[in-house]
């Protein structure tokens, strides 16, 4: 049993985090993907304005969360270009209030994992001013302070029936903690959840085989329609006469992150899937097709954008322009040989250590990644994904129930 999940609370990992600053759903996409930007995991909570400004955040104005594909795919579907960038937030977030939870910084490591791992993707959690009534008996640190032993409650009892408590009124500062910051944390502390870090993904059962994927030849924009929630991604496959799947690439909220969302729509709209995620290739070589070039127009989603949150020299969609590596050419193609570029999917062999796939997804800053075939003759053989639910179910597999002390 992982003592390091009963020994922290949430307040340990709002050191240095910055206060919230909220998207409302009256703001514009434009003003979203400038959030977007700066937001882990390709998407940001969308709240109802404050009915003051003196009013502090609050988890009962969250909507929900928009992601840069929600983005992507409304402009493509708007077929308006640039002009849907002007649409507000509103009329593209899905409500979805159980994706963000408020919390006390006194909530222990582990229940708070409990939350995650049923869903939420972010905590509201109060930066300063003290909290009591939800201090477990096992949550000993807070900023490097000790704490009162208090008397343990389960998780659910934490998550809904304990609230924030108020020492300093509208002073008091809140943060938004993402599944990115938790596994940040963790994999400071893999020492103390040994063995599990070194163990291999297939014998912890952190693989899932029930991924989303489209064939290669399929339309960009089918892959929009069968997006799962979490991962929010879908892998784009060759299938092979003996039913294997070769992964070439995902169109995903992490692949389109920091994008020029107009060429990306163009993009969606318009390409295969498998043209979509490959790009082209860097060695010049004749191309199988040609696409034509999107037209120039006043209402051209390819028009020189300079608004923040998209590329200001995107003319015309190409693999660079929605983050893919690419060569500087006058249209967009599909080539006879694919190059190992941003497009490649981020992968992982079953035989990987967790602790190998968690330093994967935090260097790259991804929410998944793909599992290939390790006992395959031929590279790229498609079994599974993995994301932050499967790390967090492996990581506390041992953890669970939670330890008890006799009153």
């Amino acid at each position: 049993m992982a003592a390091v999940f009963f020994h922290h609370v949430v307040g340990d990992l709002t050191c240095g985090k910055p206060e919230v600053s909220e998207l409302h759903d009256t703001d514009t996409l434009d003003d979203a993907a400038r959030a977007i930007a700066s937001s882990p995991e390709g998407a940001v909570p969308v709240w109802r304005p404050r009915a003051s400004p003196e009013d502090p955040p609050s988890g009962a104005r969250f909507i929900g969360m928009i992601s840069a594909l929600d983005i992507a795919a409304f402009v493509a579907a708007a077929g308006v270009g640039g002009r849907a960038m002007r649409a507000v937030v509103g009329e593209v977030v899905q409500p979805n209030p159980g994706l963000l939870r408020e919390i006390d910084p006194g909530t222990r490591l582990i229940d708070a994992l409990e939350l995650m791992r049923h869903g939420v993707k972010r905590f509201l959690v109060r930066k300063s001013g003290s909290w009591k009534g939800i201090t477990k008996r096992f949550s000993m640190l807070y900023n490097g302070k000790w704490l009162k032993n208090m008397e343990s409650t389960s998780p659910s009892a934490a998550s809904s029936s304990k609230q924030l408590s108020s020492s300093t009124g509208s002073a008091d500062k809140f943060c938004c903690l993402s599944r990115e910051d938790v596994l940040r944390f963790l994999i400071g502390c893999l020492g103390a959840l040994a063995p599990i870090p070194l163990t291999q993904i297939s014998s912890l059962g952190a693989i899932n085989p029930h991924y989303s994927y489209v064939e290669a030849s399929a339309p960009a924009m089918e892959a929009v329609q069968k997006i799962p929630q979490d991962p929010c991604a879908v892998a784009v496959v060759e299938t092979a006469l003996d039913g294997t799947r070769k992964i070439l690439g995902d169109i995903s909220t992490y692949k389109l992150w920091k994008c020029d969302y107009v060429s990306a729509a163009w993009a969606l709209a318009n390409l295969s899937a498998g043209q979509f995620v490959i790009g082209a290739d860097e060695n010049g070589s004749t191309p199988i097709s040609v696409l034509p070039e999107p037209p120039i127009s006043p209402l051209s989603p390819v028009e020189e954008i300079s608004s923040p949150g998209r590329s200001p020299r995107a003319k015309k969609f190409s693999s660079r322009s929605i983050g893919f590596q690419a060569n500087q050419m006058s249209a967009w193609r599909t080539r006879s040989s694919f190059h190992r570029g941003r497009s490649t999917p981020l992968t992982c062999k079953s035989t990987s250590t967790l602790a190998a796939v968690m330093a994967q997804m935090l260097s790259h800053r991804a929410t998944h990644v793909w599992v290939t075939d390790a006992e395959s003759e031929e590279d790229g053989i498609l079994i599974g994904v993995v994301g932050y639910t499967e790390i967090f179910n492996a990581a506390t597999r041992s953890s669970s129930p939670s330890p008890r002390t006799p009153s």
